[in-house]
């Protein structure tokens, strides 16, 4: 079967390449044996790295995905009949199929919000339950930077959450997926909404910002690095070839290529944003922070965009889609999807 053409796609910056930098970071690490599981001179490269960068107690641990990130590190906080507070809207409560129940086998206790942001109230209000031996114990404050609606968290607000979280005996995780993309939008380093902020345990996501296939779980409480090696050998997130996962993250942390990244793909999601501003019917649903526009328009113009681009429904019954742009979306692409959709709007 010949598949359909289509022009740049804006579902999601992992339908992205690669960028040149990483695959010849790759390339380089692709001379010769290694030994296998990390014991190669690229891990070691790249978990000096994250020490430059995120301090130097915080132990980098390179992973094969985002949902087996978040496993790992939240599987080091968590005890059997524990509990996770985050955002409704999580990624770790709707797009990963309950791994979260099932693999780890704790409950989640989501909490509706209208921009995808935990704010302290919200952990403060699922505490009661505490030292009721009825009841599941949070012991786990879970938030994504950048959220599920492409809004980012400030430093401060993130801070908050730590106290607030530390406070009650809790720890606070990051999903870190686009975590380049907020500190590109906020203007301040990896280590700025991560470690100065209370952050015990993040993942710092690499496949959404150029890379081909790397994550990392980045572990910043000292108390729990120890037992990181093990879960995520048990977990399914050891590479045997981690030489080339690693030299991917080495390079997205060499000479800031991570913002780069980040920075070009939040100005592209910018531009489209900006030039909806005439089109009739169509109106941004959530602030524009990051590389995602969330926009409402008529169900018939979606529709015959979808003919020609690739893109998501948010939620089709309200017409709202998600437009995702990438480290490689050129200011072209966005025009020209710009063009498609006033016709569709105007039609």
């Amino acid at each position: 079967m010949i598949e359909p053409t289509y022009p740049k796609s804006f579902a999601s910056d992992n339908h992205a390449g690669v960028h040149p930098a990483i695959l010849e970071a790759m390339a380089a690490a692709n001379q010769g044996d290694a030994p296998a599981y990390g014991g190669d001179t690229w891990t070691g490269a790249f978990e000096q790295r994250v020490k430059d960068v995120f301090g130097s107690h915080a132990e980098g641990f390179a992973v094969l995905n985002g949902a087996g990130a978040n496993m790992v590190g939240l599987a080091l906080m968590l005890g059997r009949y524990d509990a996770i507070i985050c955002p409704d809207t999580a990624h770790i409560a709707t797009h990963e199929t309950g791994a979260t129940e099932r693999i780890l086998g704790v409950k989640l206790m989501t909490v509706p919000t209208p921009d995808g942001k935990l704010r302290p109230g919200d952990i403060t209000s699922r505490l009661s339950v505490l030292g009721d031996h009825h009841q599941p114990q949070p012991r786990v404050v879970s938030i994504s930077q950048v959220t599920e609606l492409g809004t980012c968290y400030s430093p401060d607000e993130i801070a908050a959450l730590a106290e607030t979280a530390h406070a009650a005996g809790m720890r606070l995780h990051v999903d870190g997926a686009r975590l380049a993309n907020a500190a590109a939008h906020r203007g301040c380093g990896l280590d700025a909404i991560t470690t100065a902020v209370g952050v015990d345990v993040f993942s710092f996501g690499g496949t959404k910002n150029g890379a081909l296939a790397a994550e990392a779980v980045v572990v910043l409480d000292p108390s729990l690095a120890d037992s990181a090696p093990f879960l995520r050998r048990q977990s399914l997130q050891l590479a045997s070839k981690m030489r080339f996962i690693s030299a991917q993250l080495s390079a997205l942390l060499t000479d800031d290529l991570w913002r780069q990244n980040a920075a070009h793909a939040n100005a592209m999601a910018l531009r489209l944003a900006n030039g909806l501003a005439d089109v009739p019917g169509v109106a941004l649903e959530y602030p524009v922070e990051s590389n995602a526009v969330f926009a409402r328009l008529p169900i018939q113009v979606a529709t015959a965009l979808k003919r020609r681009y690739l893109f998501h429904f948010w939620d089709e019954t309200a017409g709202v889609v998600r437009w995702m742009t990438a480290f490689d979306t050129t200011p072209e692409h966005v025009d020209d999807f710009l063009d498609d959709i006033r016709k569709a709007a105007t039609a």
